[in-house]
């Protein structure tokens, strides 16, 4: 790479600031982009992530599409994937130990994980390292070397610690080693700039502190805010089920990103999408005008999130879809077709949505009936005892979006 593939300083700060909630220390990261540019030489950009769950929504989106940032700047992204940490369960924002995953399970999450990830990243440029590498190998004795480089008065200012601890909420040993862990990945790697969610934050000044410790230069680090989830109130999560999943259907991505709030439009644009600089202050300009209605702006973004993660052709469709059912209050064209046995005395409700999989369970399909999140070729059903007899297909529907068609044998 030649020195004038990197773009002078100013102008990558400008990209790398966009929607960041820390940079620390910025005049660092200033000093290191400057060495880079004249060393030639691209930084190395850390990202780990301990794979718990194989299912990744738009907010864990947010740090991804940074990691593309600086990728896109020339810089050299690695995903650390936290299979021997994964083992261990982060304590960062929980009340409570964290269920730890077996190797196996770990490996099999990061196999997911990456599979949704390289939907953002730069498949050929991002260099992926398992930290099984070199924690699998550390002895015992390595570990307490490693233990006698922080304090236990630091470790106590880690404010979910702190809660856990004034609580009387116990606190394991393996929880505490745990940033410590995380900070040897940057050792390991030799890392410039380590991303992460505002909840990382300690995590990650650890990973400063170790790197000294082992006579390397700090890291720099860089923290996104945590995006706020379809509910408007709490970060997404699938645990509050206010999530719009990478994996998700054009549909789902479609009408559940029209459901957020108004407030929430802009931060989606900026966190969850690539569009430019110049369009998201054209964006900002329309919220603030008083003359274009959000729900316009919103359409927009659900379009664009699609056609992300989709095409552009599925983002189309599924706007056509969404206006038909939830505007024309039609049924969509294509539906899951289910076939039920004949019984003479009919089916309850309750049994029919769980055969479907609308419902996990007779308990939930129960309260979706309750709710009134049920209907019959469009008439609500009431009565979580009722019956259906039918000797003609009929559509049933479940919530906002879930459709089927159901035929009786």
């Amino acid at each position: 790479m030649s020195t004038t593939e990197f773009l002078p300083v100013e102008e990558q700060l400008k990209i790398i600031k966009r929607g960041t909630s820390d940079i620390i220390p910025e005049e660092e990261l200033k000093k290191k982009l400057e060495k880079s540019r004249e060393e030639n030489k691209p930084l190395n950009i850390k990202l780990g992530c301990d794979p718990t769950r194989p299912d990744l929504h738009l907010g864990h989106s947010v740090v991804l599409r940074k990691l593309r940032q600086f990728q896109e700047l020339g810089h050299q992204a690695i995903l650390i994937i936290g299979d021997f940490t994964a083992m261990i369960g982060d304590p960062s924002g929980r009340n409570q130990t964290r269920p730890p995953l077996t190797f196996e399970e770990a490996r099999k999450n990061a196999h997911s994980y990456w599979e949704q990830a390289s939907k953002i990243l730069d498949r050929e440029k991002t260099k992926i390292v398992y930290n099984s590498e070199w924690l699998g190998k550390m002895s015992f004795e390595d570990v307490i070397k490693l233990a006698s480089k922080y304090t236990v008065a630091r470790m106590l200012e880690r404010d979910d610690f702190t809660k856990r601890f004034k609580s009387g909420i116990p606190i394991s040993m393996h929880e505490i080693l745990y940033p410590l862990a995380q900070a040897m990945d940057s050792v390991a790697i030799e890392s410039d700039v380590e991303l992460g969610g505002t909840d990382q934050t300690f995590n990650l000044l650890v990973g400063r502190d170790i790197q000294r410790e082992y006579g390397q230069e700090p890291q720099v680090i860089l923290t996104m805010p945590l995006l706020v989830g379809t509910d408007g109130t709490e970060k997404m999560s699938k645990s509050y089920d206010n999530y719009i999943g990478i994996d998700d259907t054009p549909q789902d991505i479609y009408g559940k990103t029209l459901s957020i709030p108004d407030n929430l439009i802009y931060p989606y644009y900026e966190l969850a999408t690539d569009v430019s600089l110049e369009e998201l202050e054209e964006i900002k300009n329309k919220l603030n005008d008083g003359k274009t209605n959000p729900r316009d702006i919103k359409r927009a973004l659900a379009r664009k999130l699609v056609e992300m993660y989709h095409s552009k052709e599925a983002a189309i469709k599924a706007e056509e879809e969404f206006d038909k059912i939830f505007i024309k209050k039609d049924v969509p064209d294509e539906m899951p077709e289910f076939n039920i046995p004949a019984i003479k005395d009919g089916i309850g409700i309750i049994d029919l949505i769980t055969q479907v999989n609308f419902a996990p369970s007779k308990a939930e399909a129960r309260r979706l009936v309750q709710q009134g999140g049920v209907s019959i070729n469009g008439n609500k059903v009431l009565d979580f005892k009722e019956i259906i007899s039918a000797n003609e297909p009929f559509v049933l529907k479940v919530g906002k979006r879930r459709f089927a068609k159901i035929t009786v044998n």
